[in-house]
């Protein structure tokens, strides 16, 4: 008992004497401009060993990326796949009134190598392959449109409103098909008989 006391009263005593020195080296806080555009999140457990520690993960707005026109853009989303969202991910410390959110947001991760920075590296590779992926793409991904299943499927499992039927989204049927995929049907086809007798 006496052991914490006197350690409370240690650490009462450097904030009171040592902290205020420690304001000459104070830096004001400027955010990171257009030429920075990704945030690079890690973990710590304050020098313990945990597997974690050499997880990185990387997120970026999609319109920040030196993507070259619309059709890289919506090639880029196409090769993302579930790792682009419309919104911020909650954990990407990246706030609602940032600019630069209107083509969405894209997030990696990866924890494969036994170091942060290799991870750091790999994913970092990962999306300058993307990004030259989708500037190189053409028209090749023009006609196909961007799958947004996980977004519905994350609304479903919140469950906060948009789960129930009707709202969100609906089964899908021939409607939502592009007109052109659909197969030609033939007026002879469906006249002629199926069981003729």
């Amino acid at each position: 008992m006496l052991r914490q006391q006197r350690q409370v009263l240690y650490y009462l005593r450097l904030i009171e004497h040592e902290l205020p020195r420690l304001v000459a080296y104070r830096k004001p806080f400027n955010p990171p401009g257009p030429d920075r555009p990704l945030v690079v999140r890690s973990i710590s457990y304050g020098g313990e060993q945990h597997p974690a520690t050499a997880k990185r993960t990387i997120v970026v707005p999609v319109s920040r990326l030196p993507l070259k026109d619309e059709k890289a853009i919506h090639a880029f989303k196409l090769l993302a796949g579930v790792r682009w969202t419309p919104e911020p991910p909650s954990d990407a410390g990246i706030g609602a009134d940032e600019t630069g959110r209107e083509h969405g947001y894209f997030k990696l991760a990866c924890e494969d190598f036994p170091k942060g920075p290799m991870n750091l590296k790999w994913a970092s590779d990962t999306l300058d392959k993307l990004i030259e992926a989708a500037n190189n793409s053409g028209k090749r991904f023009a006609d196909i449109p961007v799958d947004t299943r996980h977004i519905d499927a994350k609304i479903r499992k919140a469950k906060k409103g948009g789960h129930a039927y009707g709202r969100g989204s609906h089964r899908p049927s021939l409607k939502d098909f592009p007109k052109e995929w659909l197969p030609v049907s033939t007026p002879e086809a469906s006249s002629s008989p199926s069981n003729p007798q």
